[in-house]
């Protein structure tokens, strides 16, 4: 019964990968570009995660590309699948691939000028919400917004409108006896308005 195996040339046994950490600062991508000058190395990014890759052939490969210690073979080989080996080719799921020290290096100069940038602009928000805060005192200051002054005469207009019909049916404006409180209603907040401020958290 013939398997993947008769037909395959061991690519699976020819390198090896190990994931390293992610390079944040100069030396870092200096260290990583250390490994790339290596012959038989290439480093790649595969779901934001960085992995070093070595090729070197297995010492118990055979001539006939098999395992020479098959029954006492690694974990690792052994929870190797067929289903998606590199026998089978097609699309790699790494994002990026470096395979010289130049395009490390390149890559690495552009995310450390990024990172830079990043950090004056946060940096200069910060500044501005420190000078807000002690401008204002030490508390951020929040204003409400006034309505605009057309607006606030329609309003006085429509409330003697709405005053009329209860006066005349109170007996008229000039009736004996009838006193109309022009005073502003209030509500016990002393904003003489009758209107309910929001009270805001300090």
């Amino acid at each position: 019964m013939s398997c993947l195996c008769d037909q395959c040339s061991a690519l699976c046994c020819r390198y090896f990968v190990l994931e390293i950490d992610t390079p944040e600062t100069r030396r870092q991508y200096d260290d990583v570009r250390w490994y790339l000058v290596h012959e038989n190395t290439f480093v790649f990014i595969e779901k934001k995660k960085w992995y070093l890759g070595v090729y070197a052939r297995c010492k118990h490969l055979q001539l006939d590309n098999r395992c020479g210690i098959y029954e006492t073979r690694p974990a690792i080989c052994r929870s190797y699948s067929t289903d998606n080996c590199d026998y089978h080719g097609g699309e790699y799921n790494w994002e990026i691939l470096f395979s010289s020290a130049e395009q490390l290096q390149k890559y690495g100069e552009e995310k450390l000028a990024e990172a830079r940038a990043e950090a004056r602009e946060k940096a200069k928000r910060r500044k501005v919400r420190e000078a807000r805060a002690v401008k204002s005192g030490g508390k951020v200051k929040v204003e409400l917004p006034r309505p605009k002054k057309t607006v606030r005469k329609k309003a006085k207009k429509r409330a003697r409108t709405n005053l009329l019909p209860a006066l005349l049916m109170a007996g008229g404006l000039g009736a004996v006896g009838a006193s109309v409180d022009r005073s502003p209603p209030r509500n016990g907040n002393g904003n003489g308005r009758g209107l309910a401020l929001p009270v805001l958290a300090r």
